[in-house]
């Protein structure tokens, strides 16, 4: 039960030293823009391909049934806001975990137990500045931008299977689509990611941190950090959608 509680103070430790006045002040920035550069350029383009097909299994599965009830006004509007609210922060948020999150953990995990983070503190160094925030802040940073580049994918994989397998022009496909579009369904895809981030860099980088044993404990580490990311990202969705988007049954009505 220990480790979980220094997980525990850990967490508490790096959340209280992300408002700490002094951070801009302290942190790496080289640091900061490597870890962006892992996160967005080498992560778009997976996150562009899984977005693609994944709205094309999605797209044939509801569009014929909405054509079988004769309401294929509603086709693009419910895609919309599939994409918007659920599948692409989550989608997004998932292969960050299985990418990043996993790197962060075992990277993090290698400097314990080969003592590089011992030597940090010899030289005067605060791992926390020096490590972790850099890796808290990019993933919050670049994490809402994938989510934009994935509901971009979805929606242009949406028209383009309703066009080529049901006839569904993309004038008709968008204009409908933008009637059930609200602006503020943007922002709160986007907080979700921001709350994703914070959540999984935070877990992958204190799994890290409190990584015990040697090569075997780097393993046990990164499981187990994927796993709890995964369960927090899924958790999170939940309580995030209920109190941000508990007005499904009145906007389909004005539609």
């Amino acid at each position: 039960m220990s480790i979980y509680f220094k997980r525990i103070s850990l967490c508490v430790k790096i959340f209280i030293c992300m408002f700490d006045i002094y951070m801009l002040k302290n942190i790496n920035i080289f640091n900061l823009l490597c870890q962006a550069n892992i996160i967005g350029p080498e992560s778009i383009f997976i996150t562009i391909i899984t977005s693609f097909f994944i709205s094309l299994v999605f797209s044939i599965q509801i569009v014929k049934e909405f054509l079988y009830l004769n309401a294929i006004n509603l086709v693009a509007p419910i895609l919309i806001i599939s994409f918007i609210r659920e599948l692409s922060p989550v989608l997004t948020s998932v292969i960050i975990i299985g990418k990043i999150g996993s790197c962060f953990t075992s990277e993090i995990a290698t400097m314990i137990v080969t003592e590089q983070i011992d030597a940090l503190y010899i030289l005067g160094i605060n791992p926390i500045y020096y490590l972790i925030l850099p890796r808290i802040i990019s993933v919050i940073c670049i994490l809402p931008l994938l989510n934009l580049f994935s509901i971009i994918t979805s929606l242009i994989s949406s028209s383009f299977t309703c066009f080529i397998l049901y006839n569904i022009y993309p004038s008709f496909f968008f204009v409908s689509a933008f009637i059930g579009f609200s602006f503020t369904d943007i922002c709160k895809s986007l907080f979700k990611t921001v709350v994703f981030g914070l959540f999984i860099s935070l877990i992958s980088c204190t799994w890290g941190m409190t990584t015990q044993g040697g090569s075997k404990g780097v393993g046990l580490s990164t499981t187990s950090s994927v796993v709890t990311s995964l369960l927090s990202v899924f958790v999170l969705n939940f309580i995030l959608s209920y109190f941000m988007f508990n007005n499904l049954e009145s906007l389909l009505k004005t539609l």
